[in-house]
């Protein structure tokens, strides 16, 4: 039986939420206006939280600044988003979860709700080749239109991209072993599905949940994770 190691990546793999950290790295290098781009992304955030967002909403309004500038500089603004922001934020802790698991044989995919964009360089930082993210529809100039392609992985999304990727590979959910690690309640339909669900860093919910369940608790960025 093939074993999957699932990793949701915000605050999971990350103590941070890379989709609202380039948010407010975008306003830094000066792309967005600093006060009315926080406003709404700190509103889309809390919607997030709240579990009240519109998924096709927020990626048009994430992805506003990468269509005005143009594929080559953001890929430019990107490295150096990985650089300043994301490189001090991988803990020894996340990338010796993920040596673990690819030192176990599994296979190791991250799946996020983060657009692809901002997700497949950093899913590459920790090695991981397999990325189930927000896939970002494109125009006929090959670049990026605000809209989303195919179903998002967010909430029950995650299920179905994964379903996706196993039939695409000749395999269903009882022919594999999966263990996931998430730190949201949000990811409950995934959690469920998979055979070693991990509340990790968990929100107050998902804690609350996984207590009752028995479902064991990382606590990945403390010093001696449990």
């Amino acid at each position: 039986m093939m074993k999957l190691a699932l990793f949701d990546l915000d605050h999971t793999l990350l103590p941070i939420d890379s989709d609202h950290a380039w948010g407010e790295f975008t306003t830094r290098i000066g792309w967005t206006d600093a006060r009315q781009f926080k406003l709404r992304n700190d509103a889309f955030y809390a919607q997030y939280q709240a579990g009240t967002l519109d998924i096709h909403e927020y990626v048009r309004f994430a992805t506003e600044a990468l269509r005005l500038h143009g594929a080559q500089a953001a890929a430019r603004a990107h490295g150096q988003f990985m650089r300043e922001v994301i490189a001090p934020a991988i803990t020894p802790q996340a990338q010796a979860l993920v040596e673990r698991h690819r030192r176990a044989g599994d296979q190791l995919i991250v799946v996020t709700a983060t657009n692809e964009f901002v997700t497949r360089p950093i899913a590459a930082r920790f090695g991981i080749d397999e990325l189930i993210a927000v896939e970002l529809a494109r125009g006929p100039d090959g670049w990026i239109t605000g809209e989303i392609a195919g179903t998002p992985s967010f909430r029950a999304g995650k299920v179905t991209r994964v379903g996706q990727w196993l039939a695409a590979r000749g395999l269903d959910w009882d022919g594999v072993d999966i263990t996931f690690y998430s730190d949201s309640h949000h990811d409950l339909p995934l959690l469920q599905k998979a055979r070693h669900p991990v509340a990790t860093n968990p929100n107050a919910a998902l804690r609350a949940i996984a207590v009752e369940r028995g479902w064991p608790v990382l606590e990945l960025f403390k010093e001696n994770p449990s």
